[in-house]
């Protein structure tokens, strides 16, 4: 191999290691909290604190529940984690997708949005979901309820 074929290719591994540091780390913190939440049991009450938003109103945000539902998770429990935040464990797909394409995208060092440009209705129509997935959990009896 000739020196400027190997500085090439040491200056391509170089750059797709510096792109794909941020992918890496952010895998490896999801995995660390995950594992955090596996070996800490959120359900014990007070174990990961109080929702500030519930301490102060009593209402349940959209992410209420959410550290019992991977918690749940990690346990194989599909329907626990669902009755915990039944929002945050239909967006796992979702999220899996997109940090699937950001690893690829990073990889391959094409210039590309994090998130693919999102047609406005479907974002307005997002936030009417969210907010009536908050409201509909808030209400009394709800099974949504955390």
């Amino acid at each position: 191999m000739s020196l400027v074929t190997e500085r090439l290719v040491t200056g391509v591994a170089t750059a797709r290691s510096a792109r794909m540091r941020a992918p890496l780390l952010t895998a490896g913190g999801v995995a660390a909290t995950t594992l955090a939440l596996r070996l800490r049991d959120p359900h014990v009450s007070h174990s990961w604190g109080v929702c500030p938003l519930y301490f102060a109103t009593g209402v349940y945000c959209p992410g209420c529940g959410s550290l019992r539902a991977v918690n749940d998770l990690t346990r194989g429990h599909l329907a626990a984690a669902v009755s915990s935040n039944l929002l945050l464990v239909a967006l796992i797909p979702v999220l899996g997708l997109l940090f699937v394409r950001w690893s690829l995208v990073s990889w391959q060092g094409r210039d590309a949005h994090l998130v693919p440009p999102v047609p406005r209705a479907l974002t307005i129509g997002l936030l009417v979901l969210v907010a009536a997935f908050t409201v509909a959990r808030n209400l009394p009896g709800s099974w949504l309820a955390p």
